[in-house]
């Protein structure tokens, strides 16, 4: 990544692309296929409290609003933020007529630039050139768009929008960003800003992570990254992003095929994977290989405080869901704790005999109705733990399907026992929640539930929660390991 010129605007000024007063769509269309309109709907569909335009060189109305022939035909100083749908070759004379009235961010979904080959990688140069003398931030080109939940502001050529939270994205990879917000709609832990950096010719994915640094919507990063031209400046800017929030990364074009393929995507080669990921590590970057593991790193880190050190226990209520987490613990940085003899003795007294007396901590199907809470508690306030996982949430609203799905209900007596099984699971998910609230550590709650039914009770009262349901207990110990890691870069640092 080489030196940023100043239409980057690694700084404040990139607030006119995620909080604009008002929003220019140059090449609106009324054809429903074509870019421009999309681009238009979806700016007008989420209600963005700002002023919306849409430039129209036929001119007349779309979805309700009349659009003008030519950008000079907009009010001066209405629009921070044009949103550019036209094609390369008039894009200079679409920026100079921005500037003239006012924009201070320009976006451009065309194509046709450093992805096709010489000739557009030179029209390229040019338009970076002239947003940087015109004093215009200039994002993309060839891309997706983007995205600000709290401005309400989907101005994206591409679906889903997402729920509101305190994630943010930037992207060379627009698809990657989509991928990330349906995650983000099924979990329920939502978006702040994204953004699709495209060719990234001006502001790069590094000067996305330094704006949100400092913004207060934030409170992690997600970057996709498929290539950087200056690894040191890469270094530096991913350093200083790590001691205010975390960042999670996936690195695209890792194998020679990749790297062809980054290419042809985004027009510039990868660098070197090993040196690569020895920076990233040594930056505090949370470096990921798939979007899915990322996904569970960066609502771990949104919904969750930082553990204090690697004592991890497990509470179950079943024997089997707590070996595998002992080997997916074991094959980690987290450790197993030992049960301290005090915390065992005291959830004697919450069980019956059968309980495991170890960690993990397996219930043995001896819990009643105020069990579960209970030993969450206890187990969360004992000093000597740092995290919990809690596995077992939804066996009872299952159990409860089954009766409510069976031909006997609700004679017998079953309207009952459904409606506490159901009203026992949310109690569940509430508990987690109430105990890392109380301790301050993160309580992490896993059961594939959440993917293969996720209006089960119990998942959903996790969503409620405001937390994230991890699909695996894998998941979670991964997912975990990660917010331990990144707690110990800032522990050694004096953070």
């Amino acid at each position: 990544m080489s030196a940023a010129p100043a239409s980057s605007a690694s700084d404040a000024r990139l607030r006119h692309l995620f909080d604009p007063r008002g929003v220019i769509i140059v090449g609106a269309s009324s054809h429903p296929a074509k870019f421009g309109f999309v681009a238009l709907h979806n700016v007008l569909a989420q209600r963005f409290a700002g002023k919306v335009f849409a430039v129209n060189r036929d001119g007349g109305e779309i979805l309700g609003l009349t659009t003008a022939t030519d950008v000079c035909e907009i009010p001066a100083g209405e629009a921070d933020l044009a949103l550019v749908c036209t094609p390369a070759a008039a894009n200079p004379d679409v920026l100079r007529a921005c500037a003239a009235k006012g924009v201070k961010a320009v976006y451009v979904v065309s194509g046709g630039y450093r992805e096709t080959g010489p000739d557009g990688r030179r029209a390229e140069e040019e338009l970076v050139a002239l947003a940087d003398k015109l004093d215009i931030v200039l994002a993309g080109p060839n891309g997706q768009g983007l995205v600000s939940t709290p401005a309400g502001l989907c101005a994206q050529i591409v679906g889903p929008y997402p729920v509101t939270g305190a994630i943010s994205i930037a992207s060379q990879s627009g698809n990657t960003t989509s991928s990330f917000m349906n995650y983000a709609n099924h979990s329920g832990v939502g978006i702040a800003r994204a953004v699709s950096a495209g060719n990234a010719a001006a502001v790069t994915v590094a000067d996305y992570l330094r704006w949100y640094r400092d913004d207060p919507a934030t409170r992690v990063a997600f970057a996709y990254l498929e290539h950087t031209a200056d690894g040191r400046a890469t270094f530096e800017a991913m350093r200083s992003v790590t001691a205010r929030l975390p960042v999670v990364l996936v690195k695209g074009g890792v194998s020679a095929v990749g790297q062809q393929a980054a290419a042809s995507h985004t027009g510039a080669l990868a660098g070197e994977q090993r040196i690569f990921t020895g920076a990233m590590h040594q930056a505090g970057v949370s470096l990921v290989a798939t979007v899915e593991e990322a996904f569970d790193a960066a609502a771990t880190f949104a919904t969750q405080p930082l553990p204090r050190g690697p004592n991890t226990a497990v509470v179950t209520t079943a024997g089997g869901w707590g070996v595998m987490t002992a080997d997916a613990l074991a094959a980690s940085s987290l450790r197993l704790m030992p049960l301290p003899d005090d915390l065992r003795a005291a959830i004697d007294t919450k069980l019956p005999p059968r309980w495991s007396r170890a960690n993990p901590i397996d219930l043995a199907g001896g819990e009643s109705r105020d069990t579960v809470p209970e030993v969450l508690e206890l187990v969360a306030a004992h000093p000597a733990v740092d995290a919990v996982i809690f596995l077992g949430l939804g066996i009872q609203s299952n159990s409860a399907r089954l009766l409510r799905d069976g031909r006997f209900y609700p004679d017998h007596g079953l309207e009952r026992i459904v409606a506490f099984h159901e009203r026992q699971d949310r109690r569940f998910a509430e508990a987690a929640a109430a105990a890392s609230a109380a301790s301050g550590k993160p309580v992490l709650v896993a059961t594939e539930l959440g993917v293969t039914d996720p209006a089960n009770p119990g998942p959903a009262a996790v969503r409620d929660s405001g937390r994230y349901c991890y699909p695996s207990a894998n998941r979670a110990v991964t997912a975990l390991e990660h917010l331990w890691r990144y707690a110990r870069f800032r522990q050694r640092r004096g953070w």
